[in-house]
């Protein structure tokens, strides 16, 4: 049977690494939290005013990463992949605590963060689960980019293209079904970049803390990473990782079909705004509807469905 209840960690999880744009080392402590807390995250390094809730309206500046704001201007980046693992693994409630203000890269994947959850055990609470509904299709356009969201009555899925004049990259699209794919490639997959633009990445004051061992680097026709690509569909598994740690910033579980081709943390976050911005596009719907709706269907597969 699906679980249609909040769920939270067992207990809690420590991580250490550096920033991926500040390069600065981090202390991540991730803690249970009680039902309909959602994920927020806590700047300890901030005495005052450091609580920021995780959040599509709280995203500030998301230029190759996503950062969330609390009112006081305290910010917090590079969460999307952390994300993703909350909303791949179920997490609904979640206490983030940070000494620093970029969550840490690890290996640039979101694996170790999906490992580090496995390792302590996920609680079911008693409280029950909201979703969001598409009821209108709703499109962002901007030059060749766009990204669309339209009505899915049983299921989330991901279309995403990516169009690359890098020979080896390409032009490259997967359609993910939520409630039939296997997450562990997309968890596995690294954060990717173009040799070429990384002088001008840095001249932003961006990638500090970025090397070989937490970042796909493509020069040409070559792949510099010793160990190669973990999949041969790792840098569009990548962009849909993103993708749903973007839509996790929802706080709720969206029940319908996203469609991008060039899109990005920026394009997510305006589709997000536009969508939800009326109310007559989507309706937020408890367990129980979507179970007498039939808007979710049982699975005895393993698959992300059964922790929606």
């Amino acid at each position: 049977m699906l679980n249609f209840n909040q769920k939270t960690l067992k207990n809690t999880i420590k991580l250490n690494g550096i920033g991926l744009h500040n390069g600065v080392n981090v202390n991540l402590t991730i803690k249970p939290a009680k039902e309909n807390f959602g994920i927020k995250f806590c700047r300890i390094d901030i005495e005052k005013n450091n609580l920021i809730e995780a959040n599509y309206k709280n995203v500030t500046e998301p230029i190759l990463c996503t950062k969330i704001k609390n009112n006081s201007g305290v910010t917090v980046s590079t969460v999307e992949h952390l994300m993703a693992a909350f909303f791949g693994e179920g997490i609904d409630n979640a206490l983030v605590e940070i000494d620093a203000a970029e969550v840490p890269i690890l290996d640039g994947s979101a694996i170790e963060f999906v490992e580090a959850i496995r390792s302590v055990g996920v609680k079911e609470q008693n409280e029950q689960r909201k979703f969001i509904s598409v009821k209108k299709r709703v499109e962002i356009k901007e030059g060749n980019k766009f990204m669309s969201i339209e009505p899915l009555n049983n299921d989330l899925v991901v279309d995403f293209e990516i169009v690359y004049k890098n020979p080896l990259i390409r032009t490259r699209r997967k359609e993910f079904k939520l409630s039939e794919g296997d997450l562990t490639n997309i968890y596995n997959s690294r954060t990717f970049c173009l040799y070429e633009d990384i002088d001008f990445i840095k001249s932003q004051g961006l990638a500090k803390g970025g090397s070989l061992e937490n970042a796909i680097v493509v020069r040409e026709n070559e792949i510099l990473n010793d160990d190669g690509l973990r999949n041969r569909h790792e840098f569009i598994y990548h962009k849909i990782l993103d993708c749903l740690g973007d839509l996790m910033l929802t706080g709720y579980r969206i029940l319908g079909y996203v469609k991008t081709s060039q899109g990005g943390h920026a394009l997510t976050n305006k589709l997000l705004l536009k969508f939800l911005s009326d109310q007559s596009n989507w309706s937020l719907d408890s367990s129980e509807s979507v179970k007498k709706n039939n808007l979710v269907k049982d699975s005895n597969k393993k698959t992300l469905s059964a922790r929606l």
